[in-house]
């Protein structure tokens, strides 16, 4: 907006002398820190908090980047070079920027540098940009900077730049070069041409981040999985504003389609018939083709220089307006990942009509009233149907025939996306959701509560279990999936917080399984980031072990180091870190600084617990480095489950215990089952200002 305006208002050489002391402005507040003194709400809802603190810390650097890159665009046009007729080349470019930088930070920078060096990098490199702003500025101001290059009324955009219609389309079927209708100059930009580009950016940006939550959350939590979206979205604009040509679109059309078809088929699976690669490739396919679609059809509708400012913010707008949808408003809307389904059915909406054929008015609302009620109840039929007398494969069978029918409807937008919406809505109806006792989401994800065989209840985040309790009457104390009696913090429960510490201490509450091990006379403490997680601990109808086990359990929301430091010291007998099964993992409670808080919190004799269990992540070599760096001593433990251990609810777990002293460690010392931990030579401690996710990974899981 800030760009728009400033050059609408200035023009172009008085905006450049102005934008000059803006851009050396951040040079003051470099290099980039997090402000003392802001904490996190403890109410589970740190959306707007986080928004704060990312505007102070680093608003004004990011207002200057943000603004640059169109502005740059805009003065080059005004220079008189033959290329700034369509400087739009150059969005490609700093598309380019941002997926190299995407790509090599986790790779390259954060490896190989601490926190506080990077800044003092990220300073030194914008420094050099605020040089190189300043002397494009120069050129500016120099150049024609108030002649823009602009076109007279009866000039075309496709005469200037060699682009596309307004639409960004080809007549169907022609293979004809693109026909431009640009608008004259004195004219400006429609109304409908702006809600046209909001749209074609709002839908890309919605379809990244449902895709980005579904995989992580619903198909497999892999640290940094993230990482291939916001890629492949990045890909999208380089590809398509690189070259001043039109980007063909018709093409790709039925393309897109099926594509779209297959990621609505991936979604509605119920089982594990389909491969792994299938159901992680489809919805990054769907993004990319979606992307390529709508992004392809802004490059083409893009407007002459004069414009581009203009062009820009309303992209923005439809960005920004995807990115809130999916980010803030959902997690708040809905119960589950609703936004992905939604984000598919948009982008059927969003299709280029193939049909020239002109349809009746009056039949095409009859043809589009009767669209949901044929679809939806073809879907039910079929599933319910064909599930009778093909149990495994029948649900598969049954939509890949009604998704087949919706390919008839392709040529005609609207008609399509009625179609597979009503598939998804009756794919649903017909599953139903019996086994879902309850479901919840919130800033930290979705959490589903499943009866499984009548007589277990586990909690779900995603697609990792938080816990597992039997509700059979003479069973329901007892401790299940990681916590069971047999599993490592089993072990250490009966051998050492049994023996007498009088608290303990939990980071993690879960459906509260280890409270089964208190004693009456033990005070517990629970520190939790999610109130949801307590709600659930707490509902007697979900789970009953808060409720009825022996001792006092206390649960305290917030972020488990900042309330451990309101903690006196020497508290806890034992100290359980339960934080590390799932994608996310919580790097600050397992950095040096983390550590040594933990130790100040722990009873003399006193031992720290850490559940390390991760498909994806080998936490092991990260605990022995910093038991050596702090004189401790370390044993891990890991318990794998037979069959029939697991049918009964039991889980593999992996747990890692420090001391001060091996005697702390009691009988687990000379267990067998448990080994000593070492350090790994050469390997860098976790602190606060370092850690390297790609050193623990696991490039092969079981």
């Amino acid at each position: 907006a800030y760009a728009h305006w400033s050059v609408a208002k200035l023009g172009v050489r008085r905006q450049a002398i102005w934008h000059a002391p803006l851009v050396l402005l951040p040079l003051l507040l470099l290099p980039i820190s997090v402000p003392a003194g802001w904490a996190p709400p403890t109410d589970g809802k740190p959306a707007v908090w986080l928004l704060g603190l990312l505007a102070v810390a680093l608003g004004l650097p990011f207002f200057v980047l943000s603004s640059s890159a169109p502005l740059l665009q805009r003065w080059f046009a005004s220079t008189g070079h033959p290329s700034g007729k369509d400087p739009y080349f150059l969005y490609a470019a700093s598309n380019t920027g941002s997926m190299l930088a995407l790509l090599s930070y986790p790779f390259l920078m954060e490896p190989a540098l601490p926190l506080n060096l990077q800044t003092r990098v990220w300073a030194a490199g914008y420094g050099a940009l605020a040089l190189g702003t300043l002397a494009c500025a120069w050129v500016a101001v120099r150049g024609r900077g108030n002649q823009p290059a602009t076109e007279s009324p009866g000039e075309t955009v496709a005469a200037v730049s060699g682009v596309g219609t307004p639409g960004g389309e080809t007549v169907a079927g022609s293979g004809a070069a693109p026909v431009s209708t640009a608008e004259p100059e004195a004219l400006g930009v429609s109304a409908a041409r702006r809600l046209r580009w909001v749209a074609l950016a709002f839908v890309p940006s919605v379809f990244m981040i449902a895709v980005t939550t579904h995989l992580s959350t619903d198909i497999a939590a892999i640290p940094l999985l993230w990482v291939l979206p916001l890629a492949i979205y990045l890909l999208t604009f380089i590809l398509v504003f690189s070259s001043g040509k039109s980007f063909p679109l018709v093409g790709a059309t039925r393309l897109l389609a099926v594509v779209l078809i297959l990621s609505v088929l991936v979604l509605l699976k119920d089982d594990d018939s389909l491969p792994r690669w299938v159901v992680l490739a489809a919805p990054l396919l769907g993004l990319f083709m979606v992307s390529l679609k709508c992004h392809a059809r802004l490059a083409n509708d893009r407007p002459p220089p004069s414009h581009l400012t203009e062009f820009y913010l309303w992209m923005s707008v439809g960005g920004v307006l995807g990115g809130a949808f999916a980010a803030l408003l959902a997690p708040v809307a809905f119960n589950n990942l609703l936004e992905y389904p939604l984000a598919i059915v948009l982008a059927c909406f969003l299709m280029p009509r193939l049909s020239e054929k002109a349809a009746d008015p009056k039949r095409e609302r009859l043809i589009l009233g009767a669209i949901p009620t044929v679809f939806m109840l073809a879907t039910v039929g079929l599933i319910l149907g064909i599930q009778n007398w093909l149990p495994f494969a029948g649900r598969m069978v049954a939509l890949t025939v009604v998704l087949g029918f919706c390919t008839l409807l392709v040529t005609r937008p609207l008609r399509f996306g009625l179609g597979v919406a009503s598939v998804i809505i009756g794919a649903t109806i017909a599953t139903g959701q019996a086994a879902v006792l309850y479901a919840d989401r919130t800033f930290f994800g979705v959490q589903q509560v499943i009866v499984d065989g009548g007589r277990f209840h586990r909690l779900m985040h995603g697609t990792t279990l938080h816990g597992i309790q039997n509700r059979e009457p003479d069973q329901r104390l007892e401790p299940l999936s990681y916590y069971h009696r047999e599993s490592p913090v089993g072990q250490v429960m009966a051998e050492l917080a049994v023996a007498g510490a009088p608290r303990i201490g939990a980071v993690g509450l879960g459906t509260g399984s280890l409270a089964c091990y208190a004693r009456p006379d033990q005070e517990w403490t629970f520190f939790e980031i999610d109130p949801a997680m307590e709600r659930i601990a707490r509902d007697p109808e979900l789970f009953t072990f808060l409720s009825d086990c022996p001792g006092e359990h206390e649960v305290v929301l917030g972020d488990a180091r900042l309330s451990l430091q309101e903690v006196p010291d020497s508290q806890y007998g034992v100290l359980v870190v339960d934080a590390f099964n799932s994608d996310s993992i919580p790097v600050h409670l397992i950095t040096r600084e983390a550590m040594q808080l933990y130790l100040d919190k722990l009873a003399p004799g006193g031992v720290i617990t850490i559940h390390i269990s991760n498909r994806y992540l080998d936490l092991r070599p990260v605990l022995g480095n910093l038991a050596e760096e702090l004189g401790l001593w370390a044993i891990h433990g890991s318990h794998p489950v037979s069959a029939e251990q697991k049918f009964a609810g039991k889980s593999h777990s992996d747990w890692v215990v420090l001391s001060r002293n091996l005697a702390d460690l009691g009988a687990l010392a000379d267990d067998p089952r448990w080994t000593a931990l070492d350090g790994e030579p050469g390997a860098r401690v976790w602190t606060d200002d370092f850690s390297d996710i790609f050193s623990v990974f696991r490039w092969r899981t079981g």
